[in-house]
This record gives C-alpha cells, sequence and structure tokens, in this order.
C-alpha cells in the first residue's frame, strides 16, 4: 500500500509540472494516449490469462480492460484530430461502452459464484448502478 500511495504522489507531481511545462490539453492527449496503451496491453494480457484458463475473473477483466482501452482510445484520437463534430456522439462509442458494462457484469457474477450463489442474483448492483445512474441524469 506504501508503494502504491508514493507512486500516486510521484505522478500526481509528474502530471502537475508537465502541465506547469506544457499545458492542460498537451499533458491530458498524451496520457490519454499512455493509457489506451496501457490498458490494450493489460486486455491482451488478461486475455491470454482466460485462454489458459489461469482464473476464472480474467474474462471480465480482459473485457473490462478492452472497454477502457478502447473508449480512451476513441478519446484520444478525439482529442488528436481536434474535437471533430460528431465524433463523441457517434453511436460507435455505446458498442465500446457496452465492453464496460459487460465486463462489470462478468465481474458480479464472478463475485457472485464465489460466496457458492448461483442464478441471477449477482445482477442487483447492476440494477442498482442503471436506477442511481437514471436519478443522477434525471435530477440535473
Amino acid at each position: 500500500m506504501k508503494q502504491a500511495l508514493a507512486l500516486i504522489v510521484l505522478v500526481g507531481a509528474t502530471l502537475a509540472a508537465a502541465h506547469e511545462l506544457a499545458g492542460f490539453a498537451a499533458v491530458f492527449t498524451l496520457v490519454y494516449g499512455a493509457i489506451a496503451a496501457m490498458a490494450a496491453m493489460i486486455a491482451a494480457t488478461f486475455f491470454w490469462l482466460w485462454a489458459v484458463r489461469a482464473t476464472p475473473l480474467a474474462l471480465g477483466m480482459a473485457v473490462s480492460w478492452s472497454g477502457i482501452a478502447l473508449v480512451t482510445g476513441w478519446g484520444w484520437f478525439f482529442e488528436l484530430l481536434g474535437r471533430p463534430g460528431g465524433a463523441l456522439g457517434h453511436p460507435a462509442v455505446l458498442a465500446l461502452l457496452a465492453l464496460y458494462v459487460v465486463g462489470a457484469v462478468l465481474h458480479f457474477s464472478v463475485i457472485h459464484r464465489s460466496f457458492g450463489r448461483h442464478g441471477a442474483g449477482f445482477l442487483w448492483p447492476v440494477a442498482v448502478s442503471v436506477a442511481l445512474s437514471v436519478l443522477a441524469f434525471v435530477a440535473v
């Protein structure tokens, strides 16, 4: 935990210094691209772990990290291209977001089974999350 906290402080300080030198747009775009690439590598690793049946969580992690890589990569290209009209609101982004949702559902399913439970009971966190999102959307 100490290493993680130290790393968070180090990366935060580095990004703050980079912001002072290059400005927000440059730092944001560079970091977004790096995150997209790292997420793709992590997704590939989890797909491999799933293929060799190393852990039941691997497929959920692979799908989740694929969603992160693709949505982040989309946003990165969006920034690199100077925010072209229609790119952010393109329906294809919804297909990429579906990977996030499926990854989360797979995680809840595995967690549910790890408690020795079966059936659709693992869907309650998904339903609560959707309900909270709808309530926030309606309230604003």
